[in-house]
């Protein structure tokens, strides 16, 4: 038997070290499977991520900006506020607020924050809470997932977002990724981009802002909707106390003091919007309409400047006087006794939650809503939507001839309008004085109401068609409807001249007669139309001039009837009206077809510019975000006068037109040595258009003189107030008087004004052009004809000056007294035969002066 010494020693290690190594294999093979899978979610994910270099070029949306031709802004349109900034314009401390908050190290690390990551993860598990935990996201990731990314959470779409920052970061400047960064956020109230933020929120520019405002929008990206100073102000301020500026104390972007000065600040946002410096609400729209017409639904996300032909100082003035003439329209026929709207108001409750019910009733051209808290003795109590409770005397509603608590009831939806007196000096001041006491401005209230009517004015150069204002009714804010461009309304009596000037092409001259009596028209279907004057009388034969400064009615009807209804409808279509809005009956010589004012006015440049038809237009240029030109506008120009050489000869040519002859050709000005002539002849630029010949332009003196004479003896005479002898028009009415105007011209403008009500209804006894539209059409020319030359008229080639009796009979000489007019040459040959002097033995040069 063996010892037990001699046996051989068991090996007790074999089974571990096989384990081990079967757990080695296990872990390499786990490890290439990880590898395998880690490298197919890399190429995944980064064979789907985009290519970087297209943010260098990316567009953001930013809205469109209208302007009037000299750089005033009008409107913007879009739904996100943005103005994107060059990170070289944004202020330092600016910077250090947004850096502190979201991502210190945002110029030491490459796109992914490894030790913020740890530290947020380290925070989370110690506090429980994702709140006020810095380092999850850096700058550049949150660039990744505003601009490629969804914001999904996921391990997939965080692995993208740091492969995609990683991207950034190595073909981007961190410079180029902070802008993008400050100019894609979302600071809330539809405002992107921090400039957009602090216009909104403070109503300042970046250089303009101070610290505890840069705090407050540094604090604001994290949560926009829920926490930005507006929605959740504690939250705000706690935001920006605690964590913004705490944090940039820590990092040392701040002293102690100026952290202490900014914590002490109350916090005082508030909506701004960005000032319309041109209150032009129509064309705005106009604009936009346009627009999207020419460059699509996505316009208003592009940042095109669009610049207009609006003249802001006439726009106010067209404003101002439709809103005034309106109103004293309006007063003349009385408080109309119909509140807009009646609220049942609580016995008890107060101010505040009254003015809440105003929220959403806008205020209308200057007339603010108020509701009635109640009424005492003669005086009414009434509370405005910003709470102020104002107190209306009998002063107030002097113009109603009651006191308002005889007016009105608790509860009613109402009208007040705020009256500011100016400061004016309560006594003379002394010689070497300071000026002496002032008086402080006064402020005054009226008791009002929305107007029954509305009016449209439109004014427009008739040498270009630009327009240089245009109010579509009277608030836009009550009614977006343009009544302008969009109405289609009757022009009455107005439209007249456009028949005169079909009759003067067909022979008739203004010393024409034609007899102002009763006339009867069988109808095809066996009616009657027995059309008559408005006064109801008759003149008997009468000049034709005299017809037009007097509005006769009949001699209107007798004319289109002697000329022919076919004939006259295609001629006046030369004006710019579609030949199928004209009547093919007699009732177009009192002005029944439906024509918007936009198309009246263009009617009547073609008188003021010398027989020209010009097309109306309002967009001068369009520009792009960068501010390279995108579109300019050349239109076609009138050509009267304009000494274009062979240009004028190219027009005569055309004069011709449809089967009209408009006139003799004109030949081109003669060429004269240098010295021979002081007077140069105007010049078109070499790329102008010129604009078709519409009538001849010895019909358009012809009608331009008449109408001056509209203004000076005629239903146009409250315009002689202007003073200006180049002021001429044409007033309308229509039948039970439901339309008013008055379309006229002076200076370099052609001007047309409509008054009616949107239901058709008559305006009222006695509501003719001359009483209801001509006093909006005098207040608005008043303004816009200030420092303005007067406009010549002087008689174009091919007319004779002769002389007419009061009955139409042509005088031997123009010396002979009698009437001076204007006639067509070959319009000089049936006078002479009508007339009974004979010129048998006197040349024509001798009796007559021929231009």
């Amino acid at each position: 038997m063996s010892s037990p010494d001699h046996r051989p020693p068991r090996k007790k290690s074999r089974p571990f070290l096989r384990f081990l190594r079967w757990a080695l294999l296990a872990c390499v093979a786990l490890g290439l499977v990880a590898a395998a899978a880690g490298g197919l979610v890399y190429h995944t994910v980064s064979s789907k991520l985009p290519e970087v270099q297209s943010l260098r070029d990316v567009e953001m949306q930013e809205p469109m900006y209208v302007y009037s031709r000299d750089g005033k802004l009008i409107a913007l349109f879009g739904e996100m506020r943005r103005y994107p900034v060059r990170i070289e314009e944004v202020p330092e401390r600016l910077k250090q607020a947004f850096l502190a908050t979201e991502d210190a190290r945002f110029y030491e690390h490459g796109g992914v924050d490894y030790k913020g990551v740890a530290r947020a993860i380290w925070l989370i598990a110690k506090t429980g809470s994702k709140e006020g935990v810095p380092g999850g996201s850096t700058i550049t990731q949150q660039v990744a997932r505003q601009f490629y990314l969804s914001p999904e959470v996921s391990y997939t779409r965080k692995f993208a977002e740091m492969l995609l920052a990683r991207k950034m970061e190595q073909e981007l400047s961190k410079d180029e990724i902070f802008e993008l960064y400050l100019n894609k956020s979302f600071f809330g109230n539809r405002s992107y981009g921090v400039v957009a933020a602090a216009e909104f929120y403070y109503g300042k520019t970046l250089a303009e802002l101070d610290l505890d405002e840069m705090a407050s929008l540094a604090a604001i990206p994290k949560f926009p909707s829920s926490g930005n100073p507006l929605s959740n102000p504690e939250r705000a301020r706690e935001r920006r106390d605690d964590y913004v500026l705490a944090r940039m104390r820590e990092l040392d972007f701040i002293s102690e003091a100026e952290y202490r000065q900014a914590r002490a600040v109350p916090m005082h946002a508030k909506p701004h919007e960005r000032p319309v410096e041109a209150y032009a609400p129509y064309v705005a729209e106009m604009v936009r309409l346009e627009m999207e017409a020419r460059f699509g639904g996505d316009v208003l996300t592009k940042g095109y400047h669009v610049t207009t032909t609006i003249d802001p100082v006439l726009q106010t003035a067209a404003d101002q006087a439709v809103r005034s003439g309106l109103a004293v329209y309006d007063h003349r026929h009385g408080w109309t006794g119909k509140p807009e709207q009646t609220f049942e108001l609580a016995p008890d409750e107060d101010p505040t939650s009254v003015a809440a019910r105003l929220r959403p009733i806008p205020a209308q051209s200057g007339l603010l809503p108020a509701i009635v808290l109640g009424t005492g003795n003669a005086t009414a109590d009434v509370v405005l939507s910003d709470g102020t409770t104002v107190t209306l005397d009998a002063a107030s509603s002097r113009w109603t001839g009651k006191h308002p608590a005889a007016l009105l009831a608790r509860g009613e939806l109402v009208r007040v309008k705020r009256i500011e007196t100016p400061a004016k000096p309560v006594a003379p001041a002394s010689s070497g004085d300071d000026g002496g006491p002032v008086a402080p401005p006064t402020i005054s209230w009226q008791l009002d109401q929305l107007p029954r009517a509305q009016a449209t004015l439109v004014s427009l150069e008739p040498d270009t068609g630009a327009l240089r204002a245009l109010v579509g009714g009277f608030s836009y804010a009550g009614n977006k409807f343009n009544r302008t461009t969009q109405a289609r309304r009757q022009p009455g009596s107005s439209f007249k001249p456009f028949i005169y000037a079909a009759a003067f092409e067909r022979g008739f001259n203004p010393a024409s007669i034609v007899l102002d009596a009763p006339v009867v028209f069988r109808m095809r279907r066996g009616q009657d139309w027995r059309p008559q004057n408005d006064d109801g009388r008759f003149a008997g034969p009468m000049r034709l001039r005299e017809a037009l400064v007097r509005s006769r009615n009949l001699v209107s009807v007798r004319l289109l009837d002697a000329i022919g209804v076919d004939y006259a409808r295609r001629y006046i279509s030369h004006f710019g009206f579609d030949e199928s809005e004209l009547p093919p009956n007699l009732s177009i010589s009192l002005g029944t077809p439906s024509l918007s004012p936009l198309s009246v006015a263009r009617g009547y440049a073609v008188f003021a510019n010398g027989g020209f038809r010009i097309t109306p237009w309002f967009i001068d240029e369009v520009r792009d975000r960068n501010g390279e030109l995108v579109f300019k506008e050349n239109p076609p120009v009138a050509c009267r006068g304009c000494g274009a050489g062979d240009r004028a000869i190219q027009v005569a040519r055309a004069n011709v037109v449809d089967g009209f002859d408009l006139g003799p050709a004109r030949p081109a000005p003669a060429t004269t040595a240098p010295g021979e002539d002081d007077a140069e002849p105007a010049e078109l630029p070499q790329d102008a258009i010129l604009a078709p010949r519409a009538i001849d332009a010895r019909v358009a003196y012809q009608l331009t003189s008449m109408m001056r004479d509209v203004v000076q003896r005629g239903t146009g005479t409250a315009a002689r107030v202007l003073g200006r002898e180049d002021v001429g028009g044409k007033t309308g009415s229509t039948n039970d008087h439901r339309d008013a105007w008055f379309s006229g011209f002076g200076g370099n403008l052609v001007t047309s004004v409509w008054v009616g009500r949107d239901d058709n209804r008559s305006l009222g006894y006695r509501e003719y052009g001359g009483r209801a539209a001509l006093p909006i059409w005098i207040d608005y020319m008043r303004v816009a004809l200030e420092g303005v030359p007067i406009a010549a008229n002087e008689p174009p080639e091919g007319m004779v000056r002769v002389a007419v009796t009061a009955g139409g009979q042509l005088l031997p000489t123009t010396s002979s007294g009698g009437i001076v007019e204007y006639v067509k040459v070959e319009d000089l040959d049936r006078m002479q035969a009508a007339n009974e002097f004979e010129f048998d033995d006197m040349p024509a040069e001798e009796a007559f002066d021929i231009f």
